[in-house]
């Protein structure tokens, strides 16, 4: 039986001192709302625990002590993109399954691994070797591997596959055509057949790949819409820092890629790379609808559907589609052109340096990558990566070095996560079949929200 006493001292204190805890803390919480979430909970207790016990360490070692404290209670997920991307491959198979492979795009079978998630070629598959049938097949089929999977395969239209559009065989071997069966065989192989209808259906000639998805899928146009560009306006008119807005800070975090390289005099680069992918499907299907003229050699250059030959050819046998290429089609393939133009390879240091920030910002990216034009040694880069030019030969027919270019992306949450700061961190390499060569670091503190979904 309970004393008086006992009974007494329990109403006189408990009753208080439950109502004094109850009103602190509701108005602790109303003060400090973070402590109502466990995790944020979690992350103060840390920084008390390191408050009071700080070690005696260097400023600098305790800084990177916190951050990962910090980082280690953020609710924010890191981001990573793999992007790996070939040149030229000139009908060679064998030597196109090494560099897949020692770069990781493919297994030891040559299916695709899973360990990329964008695969790039350049183009420049067809012409000077016998594999083009090979090739354009395994191109296809890693397409579908990768899509299955959540990967992503980004093909393009070099200088050769529009010259063997043409009917410009100049390149074409013997032995080659010989693959087909015949000249007619390989003619409709590239038109109408399943190499054409690839050509058609998977193929750009440009392409921009945005290194984080908050910027939207690969190809998405620059400037957006909501830039509201005049397009009326000379380019020249326009300053660079229009096509920069502080407030999107990953806006520019995109590669462009292309064969040739997209010249800085060039009229109809934006919106990048939309208005360059429209002429080239309205051309690849003027030239695919056309009946293939005899190719050249030993027949003339059949040259565009705007010629006097091929209007004429075209009037004869298929008068529907009599219709000769536009002045920007003949620009999209002349040596100006995003096809065939050299001079981010060929020009000086100096110039190229100067001409690529035009370009960059009027495209949305960070930098360029293109063939076409070989350096049997290296993979080039210039400009301090802005450039980088990845034709090293790589078919039997030049005996050049086997290389792949590697982009590893990651934007990494830093701080308290209403600070909203990340690491934004890309690093550029080039493969070869026993070394790695980084190209390049770049590395920079960004503000925002940037979902990856």
């Amino acid at each position: 039986m309970e004393s008086p006493r006992s009974t007494l001292l329990f109403w006189v204190f408990v009753p208080p001192l439950v109502v004094f805890y109850l009103s602190y803390t509701l108005q602790l919480h109303i003060l400090f709302p973070r402590l109502t979430d466990v995790n944020e909970l979690r992350a103060l207790l840390s920084g008390a625990f390191f408050f009071v016990f700080k070690p005696p360490l260097g400023s600098s070692t305790w800084d990177e002590l916190v951050r990962k404290v910090q980082e280690g209670n953020s609710r924010r997920e890191p981001f990573v993109r793999h992007i790996v991307a070939v040149g030229d491959l000139h009908g060679d198979m064998p030597n196109a399954r090494k560099v897949l492979q020692f770069s990781g795009v493919t297994d030891d079978f040559g299916n695709w691994s899973g360990n990329v998630d964008f695969f790039v070629q350049t183009g420049d598959i067809i012409d000077r070797g016998d594999d083009t049938i090979a090739l354009f097949d395994w191109m296809d089929q890693l397409r579908s591997q990768a899509a299955a999977v959540g990967g992503t395969m980004l093909s393009h239209l070099g200088n050769h596959e529009w010259m063997n559009a043409i009917g410009d065989w100049r390149y074409v071997y013997p032995t080659e055509i010989k693959t087909f069966g015949t000249v007619t065989e390989r003619q409709k192989f590239i038109t109408t057949g399943r190499i054409g209808r690839t050509w058609a259906a998977n193929y750009t000639t440009a392409s921009r790949l945005p290194l984080h998805p908050s910027l939207g899928p690969p190809n998405s146009p620059f400037p957006p819409e909501s830039k509201h560009l005049n397009y009326q306006k000379e380019d020249a008119e326009l300053d660079n820092s229009y096509y920069y807005d502080s407030r999107r800070p990953l806006l520019h975090s995109a590669i462009s890629f292309v064969h040739g390289g997209l010249s800085p005099t060039y009229q109809d680069l934006t919106p990048f790379p939309t208005r360059i992918n429209e002429l080239s499907d309205s051309l690849l299907k003027k030239l695919q609808t056309r009946t293939p003229p005899p190719p050249h050699p030993p027949a003339k250059y059949p040259g565009l559907p705007d010629s006097a030959y091929s209007i004429y050819i075209m009037m004869v046998f298929m008068p529907q589609h009599a219709l000769g290429s536009t002045q920007a089609e003949k620009a999209l393939y002349d040596s100006n052109g995003p096809v065939w133009y050299r001079g981010w390879a060929l020009d000086p240091e100096e110039k190229v340096c100067a001409d690529v920030e035009p370009v960059l910002a009027k495209t949305g990216t960070r930098r360029m990558i293109m063939g076409h034009t070989p350096d049997f040694e290296n993979i080039q880069s210039r400009c301090n990566g802005k450039v980088i030019i990845i034709d090293t030969g790589i078919s039997h027919a030049y005996g050049g070095v086997l290389s792949a270019v590697s982009i590893h992306y990651t934007l990494t949450p830093i701080g308290a996560d209403e600070e909203k700061r990340w690491i934004e961190k890309e690093v550029v390499s080039a493969l070869y079949p026993d070394k790695q060569e980084i190209l390049v670091v770049d590395e920079r503190e960004v503000v925002g929200d940037f979902p990856a979904i």
